[in-house]
């Protein structure tokens, strides 16, 4: 452990003890706080911050705040009628003033215990938040996170002003609160606290960065999209945390001895877990691997995959291969230690053990699926007792676990959308159902991901079911206490309530219970949802109605209006939306850019998809859907610049990138075009239509092999329907000539040894040879050749020395020009007569080598019958070319 620069301060150790509510116990008791500074704010400081590890947010809340606003111009304003953004203004204004003091110095006890006063108010109003809307259970809070008597009056107004006020605050920029949350003042005051301390710029409460991630973190989660502002805010705090809390050398230098053993080891692992969070958020999976896997190593854990003989159904006879987790741990819990650290009150941990069982006893009786496989032990056949073998099951530290869980979530992020990807995620899952004891939150993913994975799939989805039911009244329950539920509740990804109920909703929908679907998204106010329910059930009017009723009460809400023109289709709907949003909802001007797309009004559609992005660039479709736009405007820089956008925030848009290769075909940059293909085609691998795109650039930028194989794709793709003949024909073309000019040198180096280069050449183009031989082989035999084909594979039969095979080929050739308007149509006569010529000089060729008659006389009988019916083109040169070499065969026929 690195030594300390000097002595824990007070401000110190209230951060440490403030951190510690929202991360795992120390494994050995810590030292009892030191008595607070000899200060009048002292008591209070260290009053505030017990309450916040006690749980109760409300008194920590009660006993800081006042002092925060004593002497403020707050009591006397007119919260009535005035404006609500000065009111914070206000109190922003308020707190720098409490923190700056008499004489505005960033030093001594007096500002250690402001500092200390106004953090543990941030962090108690962040952790209320929390309590309400994430972990449960429910608690008994005032409206406001200040208490002020003038608010009585304020708090009376029937339009509920300050909830919309504050909703329409953490709307970012284009992006609306999703659901029905209570106390949103509470976290907007929890930021305007944070960022008073960190606006003093000193060099302690190093904290202030990871719980200002926190908050940006938790007003993404209320959002109803990602939000292009809070991902630049949080980049900046995340940074900020990770330069602070990255190294262990830091973190111990920081706290010195405040820390218990293994404990800045946890705080390491847990600041990257929560950054690892924020990149699996923005869809950044190569960042999210790399914090994870920093966290990993912080807390001493190394996963990995194998497969164990063992049983996953109840009436199974045979073992199975099963994928099961093995973690290997370099800082294993004993037993003693592991307890202390997880349960923290006995009462939590056997309420917690109680919980769990119920729901797994009451789950499986209505299903034979297993929760987590029983593995067969020492590789035979007989059922372990046990549910894993005593090789995959080890005790995890929760912020272990905590790691367990997020590379769960980093699978689920990876792979792609399908049945397998829930079998790769559930090793992760029953891993953690393993073990003995975890925290609430925990667990509460654990079950959550268990729901997603099994309720999509028939024989445990009313496991799933009933698993979300135990879940949600869970956490509405009073046990463990908040204090126990607010560990590790940012170092997982846990929904919040409204998202969990909405997920429950969708669930009874694919279960068909609608009508318990509705209640519940009326109660979270998700009209959306609601209209995708009505609809289900042919009741749209009634989605209108309610609608309606719902605009009577809030007729500024520009969600309603949004959800009022998708249920009647009305543009006027997202005009007003965009009316009473003052041009911020990013989410009606997508919706009118979509309909003047649909109306071939592509100008205008470009123009709004413009202003959609500027005010949210993270909606996922939203570049794909304006690259669309521009490129139907023959905007076509814009629309390159748009598609790449896309990519950059989903680099596994295979439309996208194949969007990208077309435009730079069209715009003649091949090269480009090339490697925009090589992408769009690692993720649309079974689309022949990108395939034939991406061999015709790759024939401009002179690659014969790639051109080739991308054809070979085709074939296989179509099931040998498509072909481009024209394409085979430039590359059996460039190899006819490149045979000859390395013939020709072969020849004028044949003296000397033939160099090494010449010799390579020669192989490369054999090798190609041979590709193209087994396309031409490929389409032959599939039987859907044609003239041109046929034409192909005899040229590529004469490059290879086989002039029997050619004059087969040749033959076929000519007869599939055959045909009733032959004789009257001066282009098909041309076609027959050029294929004819070759026929000949192939029968001549043979008959010089084999001085055989038999070619000679049926090149004869060929050429005269067909002299005979082309009677009608005498005057032409095909005509001429033809009867010049029946003339030579009769010569030939007469010398032989």
């Amino acid at each position: 452990m690195a030594a300390t620069t000097a002595a824990p301060t007070f401000l110190r150790e209230a951060e440490l003890r403030l951190l510690r509510c929202t991360l795992p116990s120390p494994t050995s008791q810590p030292a009892p706080p030191s008595p607070p500074p000899a200060h009048p704010l002292g008591p209070v400081a260290a009053s505030a911050v017990a309450a916040v590890e006690a749980g109760d947010y409300a008194a920590a809340l009660a006993s800081a705040v006042p002092h925060l606003l004593h002497g403020s111009t707050l009591a006397s304003a007119d919260f009535a009628n005035g404006s609500l953004a000065q009111v914070y203004a206000d109190l922003a204004a308020a707190a720098e003033s409490f923190l700056q003091g008499d004489g505005g110095a960033t030093a001594g006890e007096g500002f250690q215990c402001r500092c200390a006063v106004v953090l543990s108010a941030a962090v108690a109003a962040l952790l209320a938040f929390t309590q309400q809307n994430v972990t449960g259970s429910s608690g008994n809070f005032s409206p406001f996170p200040f208490q002020i008597p003038s608010l009585d009056e304020g708090w009376s107004d029937p339009g509920c002003k300050w909830d919309a006020w504050a909703s329409d605050h953490l709307a970012s920029l284009g992006s609306h609160v999703h659901g029905k949350f209570s106390l949103l003042q509470f976290i907007i005051f929890a930021e305007l606290l944070f960022a008073s301390i960190k606006s003093l710029d000193f060099s302690d409460c190093w904290s202030v960065s990871w719980w200002l991630c926190r908050i940006s973190m938790c007003q993404q989660n209320i959002l109803d999209e990602q939000s292009s502002s809070l991902f630049d805010q949080v980049q900046v705090y995340k940074n900020k945390m990770l330069n602070h809390f990255g190294e262990l050398e830091k973190v111990s230098s920081y706290w010195g001895s405040l820390l218990c053993a293994e404990e800045g080891s946890s705080f390491v692992s847990a600041a990257f877990l929560e950054a690892g969070i924020v990149e699996y958020k923005y869809g950044r999976v190569d960042a999210s691997r790399l914090h994870l896997d920093s966290a990993q190593e912080a807390c001493g854990i190394h996963l990995s995959l194998t497969g164990i003989l063992g049983f996953r159904t109840i009436h199974q006879v045979d073992a199975k291969s099963q994928m099961v987790l093995v973690a290997k741990t370099t800082k294993p819990a004993d037993d003693e230690g592991q307890s202390a650290e997880l349960t923290g009150a006995q009462s939590d941990g056997v309420a917690l053990k109680t919980a769990r069982s119920s729901v797994s006893g009451e789950s499986d009786e209505f299903c034979d699926i297993l929760r987590t496989p029983r593995l067969a032990q020492n590789g035979n056949d007989s059922i372990s007792e046990s549910t894993p073998s005593a090789s995959t099951k080890i005790s995890l530290t929760a912020i272990q676990q905590a790691a367990v869980l997020a590379q769960c979530l980093h699978v689920s992020r990876r792979s792609r959308s399908d049945e397998m990807s829930g079998w790769e995620m559930a090793p992760y899952i029953e891993s953690i159902d393993s073990q003995d004891e975890s925290y609430f939150v925990v667990r509460s993913l654990c079950d959550v991901l268990r729901i997603r994975w099994e309720s999509t799939r028939s024989r445990t989805k009313q496991r799933a079911l009933l698993m979300m039911e135990n879940l949600v009244e869970d956490i509405a329950k009073e046990f463990p206490v908040v204090s126990q539920r607010a560990k590790m509740v940012f170092g997982v990804h846990m929904p919040t309530i409204p998202a969990l109920r909405k997920e429950y909703g969708e669930l009874l929908i694919s279960c068909g219970l609608l009508g318990e679907a509705l209640n519940v998204f009326k109660d979270l106010e998700l009209w959306d949802n609601l209209i995708y329910c009505y609809r289900l059930s042919g009741k749209v009017a009634d989605a209108v109605s309610l609608i309606n009723a719902r605009l009577l009460v809030t007729p500024n809400d520009p969600r309603l209006w949004c959800s009022l023109g998708d249920a009647t289709n009305n543009n006027d709907h997202y005009k007003k939306a965009l009316e009473v949003s003052n041009n911020r909802s990013a989410r009606a001007l997508r919706s009118l850019a979509r309909s003047a797309y649909n109306k071939n009004d592509f100008y205008s559609s470009k123009i709004l998809w413009e202003s959609a992005l500027a005010l949210n660039s993270l909606f996922p479709d939203g570049w794909f859907s304006y690259g669309t736009a521009a490129w139907k405007d023959k905007d076509l820089e814009k629309a390159v610049d748009a598609f790449s956008r896309a990519v950059q925030i989903d680099p596994e848009n295979g439309e996208a990138w194949n969007n990208i290769a077309c435009l730079h075909m069209i715009r003649g940059k091949s090269q480009a075009a090339v490697q925009a293909f090589k992408e769009a085609v690692k993720f649309k691998r079974n689309s022949w239509e990108v395939w034939e795109n991406y061999s015709k650039v790759a024939w401009d930028t002179c690659n014969i092999q790639l051109t080739l194989e991308a054809v070979k794709t085709i074939l296989n793709l179509s099931s040998n329907k498509r072909f481009n003949a024209d394409l085979l024909d430039k590359v059996m073309t460039t190899l006819e000539e490149q045979a000859t000019h390395l013939n020709n040198t072969q020849e004028a180096e044949f003296v000397s040894n033939t160099s090494y280069d010449a010799n390579k050449e020669i192989r490369r183009s054999n090798q190609l040879l041979d590709i193209i031989g087994d396309i031409l082989q490929q389409i032959v035999r599939s039987g859907a050749s044609n003239a041109e084909i046929w034409g192909l594979y005899a040229r590529w039969h004469k490059s290879k020395g086989n002039l029997m095979a050619c004059s087969e080929a040749l033959l076929k050739q000519v007869r599939s020009l055959q045909g009733s308007g032959l004789w009257h149509d001066q282009k098909k006569f041309t076609r027959y007569a050029q294929a004819s010529l070759q026929l000949c000089k192939v029968y001549i060729e043979i008959s010089s080598t084999t001085g055989s008659r038999r070619e000679l006389l049926s090149a004869e009988m060929h050429l005269k019958n067909s002299l005979k019916q082309a009677t009608d083109f005498s005057g032409t040169e095909e005509y001429k070319a033809l009867n010049d070499c029946l003339v030579e065969l009769k010569d030939l026929i007469g010398a032989a």
